[in-house]
């Protein structure tokens, strides 16, 4: 596989968002929007709404979709004026309402809402909705055509997930990706556990073999991340790669469920100069001759082989925040990469905790930064909040915890990517 693999994940322009007190308790939602429009929408809570229908770039969107429940009633005077900022601006508004009052839903309907849906959402309702606003069919049309209609008429059981469709070509080729932070707390190591997670369960048919390897010798937390113990024979094997064979590189290894294999780090704080670009590279050896793909956790340190494993990585992912801290030791990263004539081409840089997609004032930043730092951020991750600490606690990773949690999906679209480029560098060799 090519050094240069191009990862394509420029976000979508938003087209619609969805306005609630917490959209994900409203997961059957979520699930609808994503398959009618990928990327494309972003969510607000009600105050965020009010100030963002104001803006200019309110008039970019096609939709909103208002998620309410019983909960929601106190608020209904906000909810009515969000309704009338959306109409404002021409924005056609799905009204979605589950155990909300007769009054409560008349009020809501008789300010403007385009279509209305139950929830739980019955099965393509939340598709049909927007074939009927698409087509100019609004409740306000049907009333003046045919007048009033109640809207719980359309109940039906509530919709099931659609299942995911899995590639079934083998891999057919070696790849290595490495994850490293350019600051502290980035979420270098929740990203090359859950990356390599996703990878090993991203195709039930035909699943690629994983290895995931963390070379943070001092404070290296995936095993905490996956709940492993953390074995003497790692260190055995660190300090004499170079005359041990495959063997017992397996020996060192555990499984995490039976599906992927975790070579963790030492038991003890170790100086980060006990392995050299021999040792690291007999590793990498070892690793490659056994699985389909290696992910490796590197220490966020610099050091003498660095070199080797940014040298044999097909994707070196590193992670940052939009912070001033982030930028300056990226900049100082770049430089050094520069004077040791070291492929810059290689790194991918993933932008954690990034703005949601209708924070305008979040999307300025991230452009004046990467425009400073003379880097693309074409990968941009939400920030997980609390659920990915109660994850990591729990020794598991998010796709078993939160599997609905937005930075688990997203790290499972960068894993649907990566697939799909090595199985299709594979097919054209």
């Amino acid at each position: 596989m090519s050094g240069g693999l191009a990862l394509k994940s420029t976000p979508a322009p938003i087209v619609a968002c969805t306005i609630a007190r917490d959209v994900q308790t409203f997961d059957l939602l979520i699930d609808d929007i994503e398959a009618e429009l990928g990327e494309a929408w972003g969510d607000l809570n009600f105050l965020e709404a009010q100030a963002f229908l104001v803006q200019p770039e309110a008039d970019d969107l096609e939709f909103v979709a208002i998620a309410v429940d019983d909960e929601d009633e106190p608020d209904v005077e906000l909810l009515l004026r969000v309704i009338e900022l959306a109409k404002a601006r021409n924005v056609k508004v799905i009204l979605i309402a589950e155990d909300v009052s007769p009054p409560t839903l008349h009020r809501l309907l008789n300010a403007g809402a385009d279509d209305f849906v139950p929830y739980p959402l019955p099965e393509r309702a939340f598709h049909q909705s927007l074939e009927r606003i698409r087509a100019g069919h609004t409740l306000a049309a049907q009333r003046a055509d045919a007048g009033p209609e109640s809207p719980n008429q359309q109940d039906a059981p509530p919709q099931a997930p659609a299942p995911i469709r899995h590639a079934t070509t083998n891999m057919g080729d070696r790849v290595t990706f490495a994850v490293q932070s350019m600051a502290g707390g980035t979420g270098a190591t929740t990203l090359a556990t859950n990356l390599a997670w996703e990878l090993a369960t991203i195709d039930k048919k035909d699943p690629p073999t994983v290895c995931l390897v963390d070379l943070d010798l001092q404070f290296g937390s995936v095993s905490t991340y996956l709940d492993l113990t953390r074995r003497d024979v790692v260190f055995e094997m660190l300090s004499e790669a170079q005359n041990m064979d495959v063997d017992a590189f397996k020996q060192a290894l555990q499984s995490y469920d039976g599906k992927l294999s975790v070579f963790t780090a030492p038991s003890d704080i170790l100086p980060l100069d006990l392995i050299g670009p021999v040792e690291v590279g007999a590793l990498l050896d070892f690793a490659q001759s056994c699985f389909d793909i290696v992910v490796v956790d590197m220490p966020s340190a610099i050091v003498q082989w660095t070199e080797t494993v940014l040298n044999r990585s097909d994707v070196y992912f590193a992670t940052l925040e939009l912070d001033m801290r982030s930028a300056q030791n990226t900049l100082r990263f770049i430089k050094a990469l520069q004077a040791e004539d070291l492929p810059l081409d290689k790194v991918h840089y993933v932008l954690n905790r990034a703005p949601r997609g209708l924070d305008m004032n979040g999307k300025a930043r991230v452009k004046r930064l990467a425009e400073s730092l003379g880097i693309t951020l074409n990968t941009q991750l939400p920030d997980g909040t609390k659920q990915v600490t109660q994850a990591c606690d729990h020794g598991a990773p998010l796709a078993e915890m939160a599997k609905k949690n937005p930075l688990r999906k997203d790290i499972a679209k960068l894993a649907k990517t990566l697939h799909e480029a090595i199985k299709a560098e594979a097919a054209a060799s």
